[in-house]
C-alpha cells in the first residue's frame, strides 16, 4: 500500500510560532499552499483520504481531493495536544526535548509523546486490513514525526524535531 502523508496548510499559530490547541482553520497562505499541492498531486490515483478531525487538516483534505473520494476523519490523526502550553510561544520549551522520544521532561499538561505516537502507530497498523492500494492522509507536523518514527525507527538519540513535514509538504510511504 502506498500512503501519501500530507501536512495541512499554514494556520496563524504556525505563522506566529505559538503552541495552540484551538481548532483553527487555514489562513490565506495555507489555502494557497493547499491549492498548489492539489495541482502537484492531481495524477495520484488514491482510493480514499483519511484526515485528522481538526479543521485545518480537513480543509486541506477537501481542497486537494481532486478525485472527489471519500474523506474519513480519524481521531488518531489529531495533533499532539500542547495542553497548558497553548497560546505560548514555541520558545518556552526546549523544542528538541519536547520532540525527544526518550525525554523525561514534561511541559505543563502537554500530551506525552509516547502515547501520542502509539495512537498514530495504531492508525497506521489499522490501514493494513483495509485493502486499499493508495491512501492520502491529511495530518499535522507531530503526526508526520510519528510516521517518520514508524517507518524509519526511533533515532538512537530520540530526537524527532527535524523529522516533521512542513505545511502542505507530502511524503510517500509504503506499508
Amino acid at each position: 500500500m502506498k500512503i501519501y502523508l500530507i501536512r495541512h496548510g499554514q494556520v496563524n499559530h504556525n505563522l506566529y510560532g505559538i503552541y495552540c490547541n484551538q481548532d483553527e482553520d487555514l489562513n490565506e497562505t495555507g489555502i494557497r499552499q493547499a491549492l498548489t499541492l492539489k495541482e502537484r498531486i492531481k495524477d495520484i490515483n488514491y482510493d480514499i483520504i483519511y484526515s485528522s478531525p481538526l479543521i485545518r487538516a480537513r480543509h486541506t483534505a477537501e481542497i486537494i481531493n481532486t478525485k472527489q473520494k471519500q474523506i474519513i476523519t480519524d481521531n488518531r490523526l489529531t495533533e499532539r495536544n500542547p495542553g497548558s502550553l497553548s497560546g505560548q510561544p514555541l520558545k518556552v520549551t526546549n523544542r528538541d526535548e519536547y520532540w525527544n522520544y526518550y525525554s523525561k521532561i514534561h511541559y505543563g499538561t502537554s500530551e506525552r509523546i509516547i502515547p501520542f505516537f502509539n495512537k498514530v502507530f495504531d492508525f497506521i497498523n489499522s490501514l493494513k486490513s483495509t485493502g486499499y492500494s493508495t491512501v492520502l492522509v491529511a495530518g499535522h507536523s507531530g503526526v508526520s514525526k510519528a510516521f517518520y518514527a514508524y517507518f524509519n525507527g526511533i533515532p538512537k538519540d530520540g530526537r524527532l524535531l527535524d523529522k516533521g513535514l512542513k505545511n502542505c509538504e507530502i511524503k510517500e510511504y509504503h506499508l
